[in-house]
């Protein structure tokens, strides 16, 4: 039996296939024909693009737009002039081969991003290490192959899966897959919960203690895998696979279900999206609503920032396919971990307490402008509601709110409908604000707690770093407190309170914010028929 971390939930039983890449000998050999080596890459850099293309389109399919756009990422990593042009100067300047120049790169691409502090730059070292080893195939000659799944019942077994192994998984083959790497947000491990197949990582040396054709349990409820079992472990697993695809097919039932507690408390249950596209996934789980629209991603992967026009075309399709259920929008939330290309953000000590979210806006209101009045444009198609992020005290909320009178005027002026019955909230995800949550209640028209940062913030640890991920407790009593003081002080004043960080779709934590009195839960679209079996259970 071998334990690691359980990524993705289910089980299976099937053969192992081995996932072993045929190493590539990169040389430190001398060319004579400058040209004719840097047309080589050209060739190698444009089946890349062409392979991830197909990839994307493939992936959009299967998983959704916003799962998808980490392809999208890679493709502009093709075009990126350090990056690839990087390579280039390389075969000029020294004259060394396509392979080695592309590894040079890489390898110093990777450590400039490995050392960074910001979590969200360090991330994109695993991308660009994907992108190269994909141009360094098709310079081999190997580019394109796939991992060879041909068998029913196939359990992939690797070091790790790319996003682009990850993608091309074929579900009708593919049962669930293994990796001796990774963690609960890695690509794989979230791409594999889209897919709703089984998956463990972090299991360190599952490479070496099978072979193909080893016959293969896992358990990716308790991230256990049992290799080559008797046929009495096999028969148990069997049954618990049956009782779990029995209650996942129960869970189903509950799409076109109200969410009311025993007691008749009516709860709304959302779901959180990053691209327009995703909303179509939360409709088919039977969202309520969306509790949380990331509108950072629509100003991500791209080479300037979207104009007015394109922000009021994804939330006016948003707002449409949700026919009159509630749409809640968070304003720009960029800094801390999340950059962007063509807005360099001053290095700080601590990014994640500095110049981001609502800082950000309010000082480069030149940006805001475009959201608030795409906002208000596309208001007039649906139920929406807006938060602004990052609050820390009413000073802020009340400068937000003065800004959008002043874009609500421009659009009068100009003869442009919006809504009047807008609501406008924030997110409470500094500890200030649920402290003082009595006081800000008298002004805004709702809440939304942003469990993420503010768990981080409480705790004074960091979410993504393993060395004090131990301390990270959604359970923890200052957090509970806090979360219970913001929903009692949105209630004194008869405001309501939702929750879109991960909190809201931990099943251990669904039962104590009902009790809280929480009014609305948003999560991704997979936990939703689950939150709503939980809290219809409840009293």
């Amino acid at each position: 039996m071998k334990k690691g971390i359980a990524a993705s939930k289910g089980y299976a039983i099937g053969k192992v296939l081995l996932q072993k890449h045929e190493e590539i000998i990169i040389t430190d050999s001398k060319i004579k024909d400058v040209e004719a080596e840097k047309a080589v890459l050209q060739n190698a850099l444009d089946a890349s693009k062409e392979q991830l293309q197909k990839i994307k389109a493939k992936a959009v399919e299967s998983m959704g737009q916003e799962k998808a756009e980490v392809f999208e990422a890679h493709i502009t990593l093709l075009d990126d002039p350090e990056f690839t042009g990087g390579m280039m100067l390389e075969i000029e300047s020294n004259s060394i081969n396509s392979l080695k120049a592309v590894d040079n790169i890489t390898n110093t691409f990777v450590m400039i991003f490995e050392a960074m502090e910001n979590t969200y730059m360090r991330e994109r070292a695993a991308d660009i290490k994907d992108v190269s080893k994909r141009i360094i195939a098709n310079l081999a000659g190997k580019g394109g192959e796939d991992l060879g799944i041909t068998e029913e019942n196939t359990i992939v077994v690797a070091e790790d899966l790319t996003p682009s192994d990850t993608a091309q998984l074929d579900r009708t083959k593919v049962v669930a897959f293994l990796t001796n790497i990774g963690g609960r947000t890695s690509h794989s491990a979230i791409m594999a919960r889209t897919l709703e197949i089984p998956a463990i990582v972090g299991l360190k040396d599952i490479t070496t203690s099978v072979k193909t054709g080893d016959s293969i349990i896992v358990d990716g409820i308790e991230g256990i895998c049992i290799i080559n079992p008797d046929q009495s472990v096999i028969d148990e697993y069997m049954a618990k696979k049956e009782i779990f695809i029995a209650k996942e097919e129960e869970l189903k039932k509950l799409i076109g279900v109200k969410t009311k507690t025993k007691s008749g408390k009516r709860i709304e249950v959302c779901g959180n999206i990053g691209q327009p596209e995703d909303v179509d996934n939360v409709l088919a789980y039977g969202g309520d609503g969306v509790g949380l629209f990331r509108t950072e991603f629509l100003y991500m992967d791209r080479e300037s920032a979207p104009t007015e026009e394109e922000q009021y075309n994804s939330y006016k399709y948003v707002l449409e396919k949700t026919e009159g259920k509630q749409v809640v929008i968070r304003t720009l939330d960029i800094g801390g971990d999340k950059t962007l290309p063509y807005l360099p953000l001053p290095e700080e000590m601590n990014p994640f307490l500095g110049y981001r979210a609502i800082r950000l806006c309010l000082d480069r209101k030149d940006i805001f402008r475009v959201q608030i009045r795409a906002l208000l444009r596309a208001s007039i198609h649906g139920n929406l509601a807006v938060m602004f992020p990052m609050i820390s005290g009413l000073e802020e909320f009340q400068a937000a709110k003065e800004f959008v009178e002043e874009c609500k005027v421009e659009l009068k002026a100009e003869g442009i409908a919006y809504s009047d019955t807008i609501q406008w909230g924030i997110m409470v995800e500094i500890p200030a604000a649920a402290v003082c949550a009595d006081e800000l209640a008298k002004h805004v028209d709702f809440f939304s707690i942003g469990t993420n940062d503010l768990i981080q913030y409480t705790l004074a640890a960091d979410r993504m770093s393993e060395k004090v991920a131990y301390l990270y407790n959604p359970m923890h009593p200052a957090v509970l407190r806090l979360i219970k003081m913001t929903i009692d002080g949105a209630h004194k004043h008869g405001k309501w309170v939702g929750m879109c960080g991960e909190m809201a779709g931990d099943e251990a934590a669904i039962a104590t914010l009902v009790e809280y009195g929480l009014d609305e839960f948003s999560m991704s679209a997979t936990s939703i028929l689950t939150a709503k079996k939980i809290i219809i259970e409840q009293k």
